[in-house]
């Protein structure tokens, strides 16, 4: 078993993590670009935290313009073995309102500008992404929210478009009509990085607004959604404490596979795969590569 260490991507208002013990910064570099911001490494209690904002400090970066690859290659090579990701979301359900949080457990990709995947010509790999969070970690999450008294839903599914513009109307009616529960710009491919350096994500989605197709509230407007998130971060910090303060020392097996997600993923033959991108890989991979 090995020592287990939380990592939080900071969204949209979440540029820091205040309480953390023992508190340093360092400038990770990766082979496939500079993260977003430093990681920040501290701890809470016993935990381990390691902290990245999503966008940097103040918010330079657009959802289009995140290098989501650098990130959680930087997570990995910070030892990170589970991670929380925090997302302002717009709601499509009536009872998802602004304020609540979501525990989403599933996820639709509608970007189309962004490196989704680690892997390439040289070394394909393909892993799953039927069950892309790690229930155990939810469950924790689920748990820490209600010590806190933090009003969490458990379960939906998150759209996730490339924006960074705001939904149209057409499209906010047709993903509430296809079933999904909210929207975001970060999930995706967050999410499947970190199924490919096997680590066990989960994604805390915090509702800021209905979008527009809602028909007694105005369009998306981003000072109303800075508002809410205001509101929001001060609970997704409680619910991060409280998580972190019961968090296990040593990482456990995930139910979904994400600890050994590449166990049966890779395809390419040895004698085939490029010696420069295996090098790439180094963190993500060197499990099943050898290094």
């Amino acid at each position: 078993m090995s020592r287990a260490v939380l990592g939080i991507i900071g969204g949209s208002g979440v540029y820091d993590l205040p309480g953390l013990a023992d508190l340093r910064e360092e400038a990770v570099g990766t082979p496939w670009g500079d993260p977003s911001d430093v990681l920040r490494f501290g701890r809470i209690g016993e935990t381990s935290i390691v902290f990245l904002p999503r966008h940097g400090r103040g918010h330079r970066l657009s959802p289009s313009d995140i290098n989501y690859r650098a990130n959680i290659d930087a997570m990995k090579r910070a030892g990170v073995t589970d991670l929380v990701s925090l997302s302002a979301c717009g709601s499509f359900k009536p009872d998802l309102q602004p304020g609540l949080f979501v525990l989403v457990d599933q996820f639709v990709d509608r970007t189309h500008r962004r490196e989704s995947s680690f892997f390439g010509a040289g070394c394909v790999a393909h892993v799953s992404m039927a069950h892309p969070v790690g229930p155990g970690l939810v469950a924790r999450l689920a748990a820490a929210a209600e010590k806190e008294s933090v009003a969490c839903r458990r379960g939906g599914t998150y759209v996730c478009m490339e924006g960074p513009q705001f939904s149209s109307y057409a499209e906010s009616n047709t993903y509430r009509h296809l079933g999904y529960d909210v929207i975001g710009m970060t999930a995706m491919p967050e999410a499947k990085l970190a199924r490919e350096a096997e680590i066990t994500y989960a994604t805390l989605a915090m509702v800021t607004d209905f979008d527009c197709w809602h028909p007694e509230h105005d369009a998306v407007d981003v000072a109303d959604v800075i508002k809410v998130m205001h509101r929001n971060t001060e609970k997704a910090r409680r619910v991060v404490a409280r998580l972190a303060a019961d968090f296990p020392r040593e990482r456990e097996d995930c139910p979904a596979g994400s600890h050994k997600a590449l166990d049966t993923a890779i395809m390419t033959a040895p004698s085939a795969r490029d010696p420069a991108l295996l090098a790439k890989l180094d963190a993500v991979a060197g499990r099943v590569l050898g290094h």
